[in-house]
């Protein structure tokens, strides 16, 4: 252990907070599009046109597993692209994480079906599917510390929230888009052509982010890391042995906000057409008034957070979600359009809480050396096993004849491990911003990298 020697001042940023905010959102917004255009298409179009040979079922569980591809490859990329954005900065890896996926989502529009070149389409479509997994493990992290490192400690918690935003965002973009496409396109169309749309759009939609967060400067808190020379070595070997408990509480945290999306929007709309007799467009319209909702919500919690703390906005999101789990899906059964869209209402304010403070209460459990890392890996081993959600609820829903209360059980887990994680981060002591008493990193040259 050894005191860093005292740097300079860092000069004061020339980007405004809303600013840099906005950039962040916009990352967040092209993550959650990707993820709900390629869940939609995989349902309808993916299995025939790239897995055709292994028939109706077979196909349609390779669509799916390549949608699980993904999440499974996630927190490989938190680690790399974590280390990136403790070594080498927030904004650098931001630009390659935003540049790797849009590419890649983009690609996906140009493949050859299965048709056109036999397996060759399908294995590619595997390839990027893992490239994009292992870029959105560095993203979500750091949109955070872009947002909350640009803005004062008072602000922190609302600038935290923002992008958050992006995942209704995204959700909105991409079922309006669906919808739109099946109103125009007769199906046909959207087998041969049309279903390449939704991907080759993320190529405008890559331009105007990377233009927003190419303009915009380094963290001032990384350039205090870097000019008092306190960047770990290994940040992912740091993290763990100084904040072990904390990131253990950061992913427990994190699986209401992320769990109850999966179950809402991908869960509950196959449910709803499948058992409970819902039109799909029905479904769509519900989330859509759901998520156009959280575009309300997430900045007034995000509020919130800065008056009572982002911990107790996240405690008190995951305790209203716990007491309404079963009356909400006791009501559902009975299958009105009025009920379905108070469910989504519903049961996505109150998560909503949780998902709007997640960003606040991670940033404050970590210092500003490894911070990325931890953040980066936590929300994407929670996002692993919320990638999960979905397939676990439909195996208790096989096994219990889809009686009403199962998808309950399963939200109802996820809220009380939230309320005990964010319970702990309240009583965790809190995290100076720079000149952290728990640095032990070795002070190196700060041109190092």
């Amino acid at each position: 252990m050894t005191t860093a020697p005292p740097a300079p001042a860092t000069p004061a940023p020339t980007n405004p907070a809303r600013r840099v905010a906005l950039a962040s959102m916009v990352g967040t917004s092209l993550e959650s599009f990707d993820f709900y255009v390629f869940a939609y298409f995989s349902a309808f179009f993916i299995g025939p046109l790239f897995f055709d040979p292994l028939g109706e079922f077979g196909a349609q569980l390779a669509a799916f597993s390549t949608v699980a591809v993904a999440f499974l490859v996630r927190p490989i990329g938190a680690v790399l692209f974590g280390h990136m954005g403790d070594r080498l900065g927030r904004r650098a890896t931001l630009l390659w994480t935003v540049g790797i996926m849009g590419v890649a989502t983009g690609l996906i529009g140009v493949l050859p079906t299965y048709a056109q070149a036999g397996w060759i389409g399908a294995v590619l479509l595997v390839l990027l599917r893992v490239v994009q997994g292992l870029s959105l493990g560095g993203e979500w992290g750091g949109s955070i510390l872009l947002a909350t490192e640009h803005s004062g400690p008072v602000k922190r918690a609302f600038y935290a929230a923002i992008p958050q935003l992006g995942s209704p965002v995204g959700s909105i973009l991409s079922a309006t888009l669906f919808i739109v496409m099946t109103i125009a396109l007769p199906a046909e169309e959207l087998a041969a052509w049309g279903w390449r749309i939704p991907f080759l759009i993320a190529f405008p939609l890559l331009l105007v982010s990377l233009y927003l967060r190419w303009t915009i400067d380094e963290t001032p808190v990384f350039r205090e890391v870097v000019a008092e020379g306190r960047r770990d070595r290994v940040p992912f070997i740091a993290m763990f042995r100084r904040r072990p408990v904390a990131i253990v509480i950061a992913i427990g945290a994190a699986l209401l906000g992320i769990g109850s999306y999966s179950l809402m929007n991908t869960y509950t709309i196959n449910y709803g057409a499948a058992e409970l007799g819902f039109s799909f467009q029905d479904l769509l319209i519900a989330t859509t008034i759901g998520g156009l909702l959280q575009l309300i919500t997430i900045p007034l919690f995000g509020s919130w957070a800065t008056r009572i703390g982002s911990a107790r906005v996240v405690a008190w999101g995951a305790l209203g979600t716990l007491l309404i789990t079963f009356p909400m899906y006791f009501l559902l059964q009975f299958a009105t359009f009025p009920i379905l869209v108070g469910t989504m209402i519903i049961g996505g304010i109150l998560p909503t809480m949780s998902w709007a403070a997640l960003g606040g209460l991670m940033n404050d459990l970590f210092p500003d050396h490894f911070r990325y890392s931890a953040l980066s890996l936590s929300y994407a081993i929670a996002a692993t096993v919320g990638g999960f959600v979905p397939l676990v609820t439909l195996a208790l829903g096989e096994a219990t004849g889809y009686a009403w209360w199962h998808p309950g059980v399963i939200l109802a887990l996820l809220s009380a491990v939230t309320l005990i994680s964010a319970w702990a981060a309240s009583r965790m002591p809190p995290v100076p911003e720079v000149g952290d008493p728990d640095v032990v990193a070795t002070p190196e040259p700060a041109s190092a990298a």
